[in-house]
């Protein structure tokens, strides 16, 4: 059986179990048994599935399955519980949240005296339709190769096939799935969480479903006015820079990597002349700029050391990160990327900032093929109000990392002065995901939702010159 055939026949078996008679019926919650075993956690999850129509509004509309796991507080203080939003899009939280609750880190404010409810946005992690497309690779710089982009369209067309409607999975149709649990959980009031692109989703709900939120948690923002594609390659390029600024004023590792960054814009000249062949494998100059923006989002710490690997023919570290690219629900991403992104954007000015930064145009191909695959499929009506600012006043805490290729500060503080209120906390040396390695900003967390009209005690935070610690072997 071809690829792409199996693809197709996934698509089929993943739908059989949810074809049926015409539904126009409310929401609903069924507990379910957890499919993780919580028990060494010490913590009490109950798992159910938030059962909704596809499609609000149509009474032939198929029903669809949101995974969801709600684990209680370990000291209840009668707070809201946190609807916690993952990040991809594409992404999970139902299928790690059992490492996560076993992390000394993310038991210092996840459902310290909160519940907290953790949810698979339609089209991803174990709700269903899982709009996942094997055989398929896909990174936040796009897909790695052609080959990857016409899978990822061949495997959309069989979900459509298949009767799947492509345009309800996207922000304002998670806001509104957000809703409807808190309706049907007789929720009066919620906070919400959100890392990386459930940011996004926050903004979502921020503006098009903000009942009953008292109070949001912004981890790593992205913006709805921030363009993916076009600047996405200098961005990568800048925290890099960054990164090596860094290195060069801490003295062992200026003189274990002597001129990082013009030897590093060597390498990526040779890799944009044409694919490596290293050790018998052929790598792609959008191997390496994958592997850049993955490296940059979160180890920061060891960038210096592997990519003087890397300049010194050792490229482990990029063979490591190609072997692991199938960590998204391709078709969830791009369905969202489709309609909230790529449509405010022009393919030929991705380009554009890169020409004089060899480092910046690895990135570049794979970015267009994002809109390549956009092209290609249809995700409904587009709306303007999509790329608007987020107008609040919702008390909202921005957490963002001064090294960030995906979402970087100055995006931060621009959106914010929409959040009436808001309060903005950029964390020296911290990197995509700041709750995740500062234990100053868990602790703010967990003082924010618990009193959000006070001000974040920020007297933790490193001092802007503190040297950034690097690892050497």
């Amino acid at each position: 059986m071809s690829r792409l055939s199996w693809i197709a026949a996934a698509g089929a078996l993943t739908l059989c179990s949810l074809a049926g008679g015409a539904h126009a019926a409310a929401p609903q919650f069924k507990k379910t048994a957890c499919a993780a075993d919580y028990k060494d956690t010490g913590l009490k999850v109950d798992c159910g599935d938030l059962v909704v129509d596809e499609t609000r509004g149509d009474p032939k509309s198929r029903r669809i399955n949101v995974a969801v796991a709600i684990v209680r507080a370990a000291q209840p203080k009668g707070l809201p519980p946190v609807v916690y939003l993952h990040g991809g899009p594409g992404g999970s939280a139902v299928g790690n949240l059992p490492r996560m609750l076993k992390s000394k880190a993310s038991r210092e404010f996840v459902a310290a005296d909160q519940d907290w409810i953790f949810i698979d946005q339609r089209g991803g992690g174990q709700s269903k339709p899982n709009l996942d497309c094997p055989g398929t690779n896909l990174t936040d710089a796009g897909p790695p190769s052609d080959k990857d982009a016409d899978g990822i369209v061949a495997c959309l067309e069989t979900f459509q096939k298949q009767g799947v409607n492509l345009s309800r999975y996207n922000a304002v149709e998670v806001a509104q799935d957000v809703q409807d649990l808190r309706k049907v959980l007789k929720l009066p009031l919620i906070d919400l969480f959100g890392g990386s692109y459930g940011t996004r989703i926050e903004a979502a709900i921020q503006t098009h479903a903000p009942q009953g939120v008292r109070a949001v948690v912004q981890d790593s923002p992205w913006p709805p006015e921030a363009d993916w594609t076009i600047g996405g390659p200098a961005m990568v390029s800048s925290s890099i820079d960054i990164v090596m600024a860094k290195c060069a004023v801490v003295a062992e590792c200026a003189k274990r990597y002597p001129d990082l960054k013009a030897r590093l814009a060597t390498v990526a000249e040779r890799w944009l002349a044409g694919p490596q062949t290293i050790g018998g494998k052929i790598y792609t100059a959008d191997d390496l700029g994958g592997y850049l923006m993955d490296a940059s989002y979160f180890t920061a710490g060891v960038l210096p050391r592997d990519l003087w690997k890397i300049i010194e023919g050792d490229v482990s570290p990029v063979a490591e990160f190609v072997a692991s690219r199938d960590y998204y629900s391709e078709g969830q991403f791009m369905t969202h990327l489709c309609k909230e992104e790529i449509p405010f954007e022009a393919r030929g000015d991705v380009v554009k900032g890169t020409e004089n930064d060899p480092v910046a145009r690895l990135m570049v191909v794979s970015m267009q093929r994002i809109h390549d695959v956009c092209k290609a499929i249809d995700v409904g009506p587009i709306s303007k109000g999509e790329q608007a600012p987020v107008k609040t006043a919702i008390p909202t805490l921005f957490l963002a990392a001064e090294i960030d290729p995906g979402c970087p500060p100055e995006l931060t503080r621009a959106a914010a002065k929409g959040y009436q209120g808001s309060q903005v906390v950029i964390v020296t040396n911290a990197t995509h995901g700041v709750s995740r390695g500062s234990p100053c900003a868990r602790a703010m967390i967990r003082a924010f939702f618990q009193d959000p009209t006070r001000p974040v005690d920020r007297s933790c935070l490193p001092a802007a010159d503190t040297p950034m610690a690097f690892t050497y072997q």
